[in-house]
């Protein structure tokens, strides 16, 4: 029977994730449930128990060889009372005998009660006594609940779930019918697909995530959001490589359109942050500082017919202090505002040459900032590999469905 539930999901700019979803039983009732069947369990262990002890010391063993030395001190006694000559002492001689039998009768008996006592009390002697229900006592019981899917190979764990709002999800199920493991998640009419690996009901590993527009996002994800390295890539040919953090592009990263520009550096929540190099279409480039998408702070501007700025910037604009120079080697310099000169100094102004030093130093360190390709190609084929695994567990599920052998996703 399948089962609809409905679906939440965590908001992102490019994402649209299941979160986490409630199923059929809710964790008190499987709590309730596990708590009825340790305790159904422990009152029939202790049942056994007391079976089992009464079937040992109901019956006590009797005392062959104690009513045997009995018998055959006394034997020996009336021997001497009535075939022994000389009647003087006969009555002293059978008192005598009479108190060696009860010595030899007590020591008897305390080394049978010994015996007793120290002999090992072992269960199970017999195939059809209650001491059966001890079966398993020794193991433990917390860890035949956690691994019940290895333990009970008869029951599947891939499993189809269809949600409320027309999505459905194919793969494998675990603690308490989340999704977890490998698996796929469709939306409804063909909108977007992810393949990959799961935690808690959540896209959690490596995995690779399609929309219908042609957008596709190839990586790792933590907490249903692109999380760790990854490739996305944008149906313009557009493409992103780089660090991920929260769903958002952070970190290091090259950014390269379909247009021939691109620009490798730092970006924060999204947008270019930190120290990068730009390559512009119409051939500019500019390496040094950006803040919030945009260029700011001190970096060095070479433009592509072969003038350049060196100097302060703030928000893409030349401002502060600052040297221009012409292809033909003349220069302009002084303090800019809005990308206009507007105090001219000389070049040997010491305001002027504390900005072109410090616009030569970003631009240095942001044309030697590391690569991290390496790191991205490895995300990339784990997330393959990932999703390969992912459609694999989904047509298990599929199958398993057809042939009605549902997921016990309760467990």
């Amino acid at each position: 029977m399948e089962k609809t539930k409905k679906l939440s999901r965590t908001n992102s700019s490019l994402l649209r994730s299941p979160t986490v979803r409630s199923s059929h039983h809710s964790l008190s009732t499987l709590d309730e449930h596990h708590h009825h069947d340790k305790k159904e369990k422990s009152s029939i262990k202790a049942a056994a128990a007391t079976s089992s002890y009464a079937a040992l010391h109901q019956h006590p063993a009797p005392s062959v060889p104690l009513f045997l030395l009995l018998s055959f001190s006394f034997s020996f006694s009336l021997f001497f009372f009535f075939f022994d000559g000389g009647g003087e002492h006969q009555q002293h001689r059978v008192l005598t005998n009479l108190l060696l039998v009860s010595s030899s009768s007590a020591v008897a008996a305390a080394s049978l009660a010994c015996r007793r006592l120290l002999r090992p009390r072992r269960r199970g002697r017999r195939s059809d006594s209650a001491v059966q229900w001890f079966i398993g006592e020794d193991d433990d019981e917390s860890s035949s609940s956690s691994s019940s899917w290895s333990k009970n190979k008869n029951k599947n764990k891939e499993g189809v779930e269809v949600y409320s709002n027309g999505d459905y999800y194919e793969g494998e199920f675990h603690r308490g019918g989340r999704c977890n493991g490998s698996g796929a998640y469709s939306f409804l009419g063909g909108r977007g697909r992810y393949e990959g690996e799961w935690v808690d009901g959540r896209y959690d590993g490596h995995g690779v995530e399609s929309w219908a527009g042609g957008s596709r996002y190839r990586g790792q994800y933590a907490g249903g959001l692109r999380h760790g390295h990854g490739l996305y890539t944008f149906p313009s040919g557009d493409a992103y490589s780089g660090g991920w953090l929260s769903g958002q592009s952070c970190g290091l990263g090259l950014q390269s359109c379909s247009d021939g520009s691109s620009y490798r550096g730092e970006f924060k929540a999204g947008l270019k942050h930190g120290l990068g190099y730009y390559h512009f279409r119409n051939g500019d480039r500019y390496s040094g500082e950006y803040f919030g998408d945009k260029i700011h702070g001190f970096g060095i501007y070479n433009f592509a017919n072969g003038h350049s700025y060196e100097g302060s910037w703030h928000e893409g604009k030349k401002q502060g202090f600052g040297m221009y120079t012409f292809r033909n080697g003349d220069s302009s310099c002084g303090a800019w505002n809005c990308g206009v000169l507007q105090n001219p100094r000389p070049l040997s102004d010491p305001a002027v040459q504390r900005a072109i030093q410090a616009a030569r130093r970003a631009s240095e360190n942001a044309i030697l900032l590391p690569r991290v390709d390496d790191q991205v190609n490895r995300a990339v084929a784990a997330a393959n590999r990932a999703a390969t695994a992912a459609r694999v567990a989904a047509i298990k599920a599929v199958q398993n469905r057809i042939d009605g052998r549902f997921c016990d996703t309760g467990l």
